[in-house]
């Protein structure tokens, strides 16, 4: 695909439940057979909600739309921490998957990371994403640990910690 896509920062309110939106689309769609249904409904309230995405520009993460000719195809969401970048949220329509957008997505990440001097992109994966996990280390991210973390309702978030340094 030759299509280029722009990243557009989302901090309107009409852009951010456009992006909750979308995340309560893509998570229904991709996530049901790595976790239940039940932990899909809780972990978009409490994570990729309105509100939470509300709560998290507060606390300094920044979203972004991925915008191809004219619609919004993607986003994602970031936090720069402790010299790195935690890239908390990254996630493409089905039918824009594939076609080499998250490729482009990866270098406006590291754009972002040599612009700021932070040294290296980390982010969270279920251990039970294979398909996320060979994209990451097609990108060069490697595992660097596995963390389980208690999200409430007696869910638990069973996880690599994958991370990828900028030069």
């Amino acid at each position: 695909m030759d299509k280029k896509i722009r990243f557009v920062k989302a901090e309107s309110e009409k852009e951010l439940r456009q992006l909750a939106e979308l995340a309560n689309e893509i998570w229904h769609e991709f996530f049901p057979g790595i976790i239940t249904v039940g932990q899909v409904d809780y972990m978009v309230e409490k994570f990729q909600s309105y509100p939470a995405m509300v709560r998290q520009l507060q606390d300094g993460y920044e979203y972004y739309q991925f915008r191809l000719d004219g619609r919004t195809v993607g986003y994602t969401g970031i936090h720069p921490e402790d010299g790195k970048l935690f890239l908390s949220k990254l996630y493409l329509k089905k039918e824009y998957r594939g076609l080499g957008l998250a490729s482009q997505a990866f270098d406006f990440l590291e754009r972002y990371c040599k612009e700021r001097g932070l040294k290296a992109i980390w982010l969270t994966v279920n251990r039970h994403n294979d398909h996320s996990i060979r994209v990451y280390e097609k990108k060069g991210f490697v595992t660097v640990r596995e963390q389980a973390a208690d999200i409430g309702q007696g869910y638990v978030m069973d996880d690599y910690v994958m991370e990828k340094p900028i030069g």
